[in-house]
């Protein structure tokens, strides 16, 4: 059976600043930025990078380049001086050791393996202690793996490229690398023409690992129920008031909770995560049309979550809300829209996914 991925790219200065959005309609999930290196570097264009990959809605993450012949805890100071703006608002953002030697092993000049294992421990510990609840992990190679640089229990990104160049889908149909025994939740497998990696997760399983409502890498999560809805056909959405987006085609829905046509996507009591993606047509450059999740028994509405919004471009304007929560026994779960705008506009298409699980 194949393994559920998604695909990410990451970046650093080297990289000019991305279109993050169309990285997002090519179906990118996941974005990871150069924040800084050794104890006072910090990466000119990260700030750059870091607002685009949030903006655009995709999983945010930074990583560090290791000097581990360096003083660890100022290493990591200079790492949460450097991310903190970003992770502090933005719960799911992850946060990677880059472990790897310069071609002159000048940043591994006189450090043993047990040094530099003992460093990697102390770095994650500090970075972890700064956030304390969100997830840590570590970029390193083979060798470094090999040599007993990393400590167990770490979320790994391992990079190797078999190919040289290479699309999504030749990683994806390849099997899981296993260097030394480890299992990486992700796989860099591609530096042509970006650095390129998938994760051996779903979008929305990667999202609610991120969030912390999943079990870490080297535990098997509780298996999920899926949601996979959609709408038959474009709709016009007015001006002035909140509209339940009706999802009338079904692909999925392993726990019998959406109703045939109905709005409500997930039933309480759980815990979700996953995003619904919107294409709308006729939305002014600059207009918003605000996305939020809402709270109903039955057909009686209870209460309203945090407002997200899609802001109007040239053409089709495209957005991606993320949809995480934890839902009360009795009550259901709807996505509804508000056209901010003095016309109406189309919603052309509506594509949520999302993962649930039961809650006591």
């Amino acid at each position: 059976m194949a393994l559920s991925t998604c695909r990410g790219i990451d970046v650093s200065e080297h990289q000019a600043p991305q279109n993050w959005a169309t990285h997002r309609r090519d179906g990118v999930a996941f974005g990871f930025a150069k924040a800084s290196e050794g104890e006072h570097s910090h990466d000119s264009r990260f700030p750059q990078h870091i607002s685009g990959i949030i903006a655009a809605q995709l999983l945010p993450g930074s990583y560090h380049f290791a000097w581990p012949n360096q003083d660890p805890r100022t290493e990591a100071a200079n790492y949460v001086s450097a991310a903190r703006p970003y992770a502090a608002a933005h719960p799911a953002y992850t946060h990677w050791l880059d472990l790897e030697a310069y071609p002159d092993r000048r940043n591994y000049a006189g450090r043993s393996a047990a040094q530099i294992r003992a460093w990697v421990a102390t770095w994650t510990a500090a970075v972890q202690a700064a956030f304390p609840k969100q997830r840590i992990g570590i970029y390193t190679s083979g060798d470094d793996l090999a040599a007993g640089h990393v400590p167990g229990g770490l979320p790994l990104w391992y990079p190797a490229y078999p190919w040289g160049a290479a699309d999504y889908p030749r990683a994806e149909a390849a099997p899981q690398p296993e260097p030394s025994g480890w299992k990486p939740l992700l796989w860099q497998f591609t530096s042509t023409p970006l650095d390129r990696s998938i994760a051996y997760r779903s979008e929305a399983a990667l999202r609610a690992w991120a969030a912390g409502t999943t079990a870490s890498t080297d535990e098997e999560d509780p298996v999920p129920d899926e949601v996979n809805l959609g709408i038959a056909q474009a709709y016009e959405l007015a001006p002035g008031a909140w509209d339940s987006i009706e999802f009338t085609t079904e692909w999925n829905d392993t726990a019998n909770e959406h109703a045939t046509g109905g709005s409500v996507f997930v039933r309480g009591a759980c815990r979700f995560t996953g995003s619904v993606s919107l294409r709308i047509a006729g939305l002014p450059v600059g207009e918003t049309v605000q996305v939020r999740m809402s709270e109903y028994e039955g057909d009686q509405h209870i209460a309203d979550h945090p407002i997200d919004e899609a802001v109007g471009t040239r053409g089709d304007t495209f957005h991606v809300t993320p949809l995480t929560k934890h839902l009360a026994a009795g009550r259901g779960m709807r996505v509804r829209l508000f056209n901010n705008g003095g016309t109406p506009v189309t919603v052309q298409s509506a594509v949520l996914t999302a993962l649930s699980w039961p809650a006591g």
